[in-house]
């Protein structure tokens, strides 16, 4: 894959997995050396001063284990951080940082985009796509400053992701700002253990599932929220609910996002949450059992509803208690 000088600068990342916000993509491009790293001495230490709540935080009990799980967006900007005292010390204090996917694995994450994010033998998006959906994104690329060419062999759910980050980015939430970087930097630092929920691999060929015209539609739709707005919006709503702890506001983005009758909704909310919940809350117990003290970090749309991680818990008869 051949890039130009000036996309260059915007592929030059490393490929990490991320979950499911409303039209913020799962996987992200994270520069590096990473942002958080440069300053964390000051922002690991929970000051007098006391920070705003933000996100969504339970506390998960079984016989003499407990976990902390809390609700994370995968973009950001320095401003939020430290977190709150509550987060801070229950971080600080776990023995491990539970993420869905460490990016830390480079050469995991690398094989898992070579494998299912680019198409191969000789094919690619120019005999791939149909031509309405072909010129439709060679518009799109021209109105976000990324050259074709630079991204022919990539499939459709790729680009779509892609477009979405450099968006998101463009309007203030960029990848290397995440909550998962923001942690991972701190659990570096303080020398804990981190243990995944997922694989990059798993999580990619997810999407990879998707047929041909599957994620043409898909593709499509983002290009279609991206030309009027509607996709940041989106992502940018969840971010502020988010950013205010506001729990009805994200319970409504999250019933806007899948009500939609569009194939990226339908995917969303069929596979990227109802089929991962489960198994989330399944490596969630068996952590528990295993570790004394865990703090588990996912996406807020996976602790949000009537299929969400914690309510599974709650089933199988964990203590559940929402904190905010």
């Amino acid at each position: 894959m051949t890039f130009t000088r000036n996309s260059a600068a915007f592929f030059r990342t490393r490929f990490f997995a991320l979950i499911v916000t409303v039209l913020v993509a799962l996987f992200m491009w994270a520069q590096a050396p990473n942002a958080h790293t440069q300053n964390t001495s000051s922002q690991n230490k929970v000051t007098g001063n006391v920070a705003p709540l933000r996100g969504t935080l339970y506390r998960i009990d079984h016989q003499n284990h407990s976990a902390w799980l809390f609700g994370t967006i995968h973009v950001g900007h320095t401003g939020f951080y430290p977190l709150e005292p509550q987060v801070m010390r229950a971080l600080h204090e776990a023995d491990t940082l539970v993420i869905e996917v460490d990016i830390r694995k480079v050469d995991a994450l690398q094989k898992a985009m070579k494998e299912y994010a680019f198409y191969r033998d000789g094919k690619n998006l120019s005999n791939q796509l149909s031509h309405d959906a072909l010129q439709k994104l060679k518009d799109g690329l021209r109105e976000a400053g990324v050259p074709f060419d630079a991204v022919m062999t990539m499939k459709p759910w790729m680009i779509a992701n892609v477009l979405i980050i450099q968006s998101m980015a463009q309007s203030g939430y960029p990848a290397e700002q995440g909550i998962e970087q923001y942690f991972l930097s701190i659990a570096t630092q303080e020398k804990k253990s981190v243990q995944e929920l997922e694989t990059a691999d798993y999580q990619l060929a997810l999407f990879d599932r998707m047929t041909p015209a599957q994620q043409e539609a898909y593709l499509l739709d983002t290009l279609k929220d991206l030309k009027s707005g509607a996709g940041v919006q989106k992502g940018v709503s969840l971010i502020q609910a988010w950013s205010r702890a506001d729990g009805p506001a994200m319970e409504l983005q999250k019933r806007q996002m899948v009500e939609e009758d569009s194939a990226s909704a339908r995917f969303t909310e069929n596979v990227l949450l109802n089929e991962r919940n489960p198994d989330m809350a399944n490596g969630i117990e068996r952590l528990i059992r295993n570790n004394q003290k865990i703090f588990v970090a996912v996406g807020t749309l996976h602790l949000l509803g009537d299929n969400s991680v914690p309510a599974l818990l709650k089933q199988r008869g964990y203590r559940v208690t929402k904190i905010y």
